[in-house]
């Protein structure tokens, strides 16, 4: 998979900004193959340091002057992001960028796994979507991956690996096969998996004892903000609510904002600039300011999922618990180049709305918990008043 891995894809950010940002988090890599980014938790030391403003135009400029030689803009714009060191910039086939499209709005054609890199460098399954191919060939959270087709992954990027499981454009219809080596514990088998057309079901709503209800929310894809209005407004009045953003890798910003619409009446949810121009984020009125609200956070949380959290930290209105995010910031925004293939280059970074930068950093929870999360939640839940 190649950087679909660590993008989100992009959309435009509605209130008439002529302009389409990614939060980088990896929600269409995840949903299209599924994988959690090659990076794990970021520290403070790993900020990303500010890209020159040229950047964009070196990029653009090296593919055009490709395309005029008679060589591959996509090519010469993929050395052109290596050489600028971003780690958060890529290159995408037109086809790839349809895809993670594709996945953003819902749908994609793979094999329903998410995979990471562990420190060694060994790919472990960190998620396996229910009904998919892989769900049904008992394939588990927890397994190592070995192989795509014979190819050994151990040590390669896990936007490699997706890319591998998903195949060249034209096998990566639904259908067509992929061979898996796998391991778990002893044992080491491999699988044949048929890619498949599968929709993605980011939200997810279950009650606890005493009304406590859990709104999981695995990614920002489309509709996922008004389902998070819907789950808030079906609640039991007098019960508190857990939104659950563990492993959340991002996606639609404007999907986040959405979903912070459903806690906050108004307000400012985030700050960012694009090449030095501020803009602002705004939650819209109306929102539930009454309800008690713990949000769970973890390593596996980025992003747009970050800018969510920052902003209900932030704003006072709920008990951030778990550990420290992720740490992606930066804002992309996609170029097409001579070929139709896209560039996602950073052009900015965004900060909470008491100013914090989220890059390199991530957000610190207001209470830890790790295992016993959902268990720590309703106990705050009970300390700020609602019953549990």
């Amino acid at each position: 998979m190649s950087g679909r891995d660590l993008f989100c894809q992009p959309r435009r950010i509605g209130r008439g900004v002529a302009l389409t940002l990614v939060f980088a988090g990896v929600l269409a890599a995840g949903a299209a193959t599924g994988s959690l980014p090659e990076h794990g938790r970021n520290s403070p030391s790993g900020a990303q340091r500010p890209v020159p403003a040229s950047h964009r135009e070196d990029v653009t400029r090296a593919a055009a002057e490709a395309m005029a030689d008679g060589k591959s803009p996509m090519e010469a714009a993929e050395r052109a992001v290596s050489r600028s060191g971003d780690r958060w910039s890529a290159v995408y086939s037109q086809g790839e960028y349809e895809e993670f499209e594709e996945a953003l709005d819902g749908e994609y054609t793979g094999v329903g796994l998410w995979a990471r890199r562990e420190r060694d460098g060994r790919i472990e399954v960190s998620r396996v979507q229910s009904g998919s191919p892989a769900a049904t060939a008992g394939i588990r959270k927890g397994d190592r991956l070995r192989s795509v087709d014979g190819r050994t992954v151990d040590g390669r990027p896990v936007t490699e690996v997706v890319s591998l499981l998903r195949g060249d454009a034209e096998d990566a219809s639904a259908g067509t096969r992929v061979s898996v080596g796998l391991e778990r514990g002893t044992r080491a088998w491999s699988e044949t998996l048929r890619r498949a057309r599968l929709s993605t079901d980011p939200v997810t709503v279950h009650r606890l004892a005493g009304g406590v209800t859990v709104i999981k929310v695995a990614a920002f894809t489309k509709g996922s903000g008004e389902r998070v209005r819907s789950a808030v407004a079906d609640a039991p009045r007098r019960a508190g609510v857990v939104l659950d953003l563990r492993g959340n890798s991002g996606g639609l910003v404007t999907e986040a904002v959405t979903a912070a619409s459903a806690f906050l009446d108004g307000g400012l949810v985030a700050t960012y600039d694009v090449r030095g121009a501020q803009r602002a984020l705004h939650a819209d009125p109306g929102g539930d300011t009454d309800r008690a609200l713990v949000t769970l956070v973890d390593g596996g949380t980025m992003s747009a999922a970050e800018l969510l959290t920052g902003a209900l930290q932030d704003r006072g209105r709920a008990v951030v618990v778990g550990s420290r995010t992720f740490g992606k910031g930066s804002v992309q925004m996609p170029s097409r180049l001579p070929d139709g293939s896209v560039a996602e280059l950073t052009v900015g970074h965004y900060r909470t709305p008491a100013g914090r930068t989220v890059d390199g950093r991530g957000i610190t929870p207001d209470l830890e918990a790790d295992e016993e999360a959902v268990r720590r939640a309703v106990t705050v839940l009970s300390g700020l008043g609602n019953p549990a």
